[in-house]
């Protein structure tokens, strides 16, 4: 089985929202998460080509376990021993018409990435990038003191345009979030 990585968050629902569909279901819940794009707010509106959509319109998932990238923000100095709350939802269980992969190339200007740079969805393609690359575990070891804290800058995203049951997750001891 092939794993998607989610980090642990309150729930409201039945579903993870997108963060527009928060905004006119859970405001709370939206501003908590909209607060990260605080210095960028214009970066919802990024365009998902393949979706015909927008940032603020899919959930966003990982190919790659949060533990290496942690573990290479510790050695950098900026954080230290973190517990990592996530969850894990199996690859196969998402539609590929509604679900494509962006292949992250840290951009520190946060400039919008090129349609190139979205692949099609699939399990094997989500295998395939599970381990993050050197180059992106050399920047985050090497972060200095002045450099904004983007752990996922340049780490692949899986972008699933609308909700998610939440029944499809697992908590890492297996049972279902709540």
């Amino acid at each position: 089985m092939t794993l998607l990585y989610k980090a642990a968050g309150e729930v409201l629902g039945d579903e993870i929202l997108p963060l527009n569909q928060l905004r006119d279901r859970y405001p709370d819940l939206y501003e908590r998460h909209f607060r990260k794009y605080a210095a960028r707010p214009h970066r919802v509106n990024t365009p998902v080509y393949p979706l015909d959509c927008t940032w603020g319109d899919v959930v966003f998932l990982s190919p790659v376990h949060p533990a290496p990238i942690f573990e290479a923000l510790q050695q950098s100095g900026r954080i230290g021993p973190a517990v990592i709350d996530y969850w894990t939802l199996d690859a196969d269980l998402l539609d590929p018409a509604v679900t494509c992969i962006l292949l992250k190339r840290h951009d520190p200007e946060m400039r919008p990435q090129p349609p190139e740079d979205f692949i099609p969805y699939s399990p094997a393609a989500v295998a395939e990038l599970a381990v993050p690359s050197e180059r992106a575990l050399h920047r985050l070891r090497n972060l200095n003191a002045t450099e904004p804290l983007y752990p996922w800058a340049d780490i692949p995203h899986v972008l699933h345009r609308g909700p998610i049951p939440v029944r499809l997750f697992r908590t890492p001891d297996g049972t279902e979030p709540r």
